[in-house]
């Protein structure tokens, strides 16, 4: 497979979306088990797999044949899945801090339901109009992110970061409004 691998890459750099295919089916399986190895989680490492070879073709031209590909994918591979695992940890760890602040918080006007409901309001308001669908779909609609994306046309990752973005905004302008 090494001689004509270096053939097959040949082709993808020069644009050849045969080639390209046959590269992807060659490594998909290979790629999906050890994203999943990693995340645990089937849907999200097929998402990664997928990001990983789109960005492969938008940067073909970059590609030496002569470097050993199969290390290079699943180094790209590797690294995606450990910032994911990152920000994983970094939401659930907001989450908790979260939780803990608001059991901390004293009864007071805040707790006027009308006035909770007004600063929300203004905060979503506030968020851009992508944003704000997205939130709203997940939220009102109770779509989840999947179902988001296929509505919206977008990656499942797009509607998860535009969500985690939109919710961070939103706590921050509801604690500064409500200080």
């Amino acid at each position: 497979m090494a001689f004509s691998l270096s053939i097959l890459l040949n082709d993808v750099i020069q644009g050849d979306q045969v080639a390209f295919g046959k590269l992807y089916r060659h490594y998909r399986t290979p790629a999906l088990k050890f994203c999943v190895s990693i995340l645990k989680d089937q849907e999200e490492a097929e998402n990664m797999v997928h990001d990983v070879f789109i960005k492969i073709w938008e940067k073909r031209a970059l590609i030496n044949p002569e470097l050993n590909f199969n290390s290079y994918l699943f180094t790209c591979l590797r690294n995606l899945a450990f910032d994911y695992l990152k920000q994983l940890d970094k939401n659930q760890l907001l989450r908790q801090r979260y939780l803990e602040r608001m059991e901390h918080v004293q009864p007071d006007e805040t707790e006027d339901p009308e006035i909770q409901f007004k600063v929300l309001q203004t905060a979503i308001n506030s968020l851009s109009e992508k944003r704000k669908q997205i939130l709203l779909l997940n939220v009102e609609g109770g779509k989840s992110y999947q179902e988001i994306a296929e509505l919206l046309r977008i990656s499942k990752n797009t509607v998860k970061n535009q969500l985690v973005k939109a919710k961070q905004l939103l706590r921050e302008k509801i604690d500064f409004a409500l200080v």
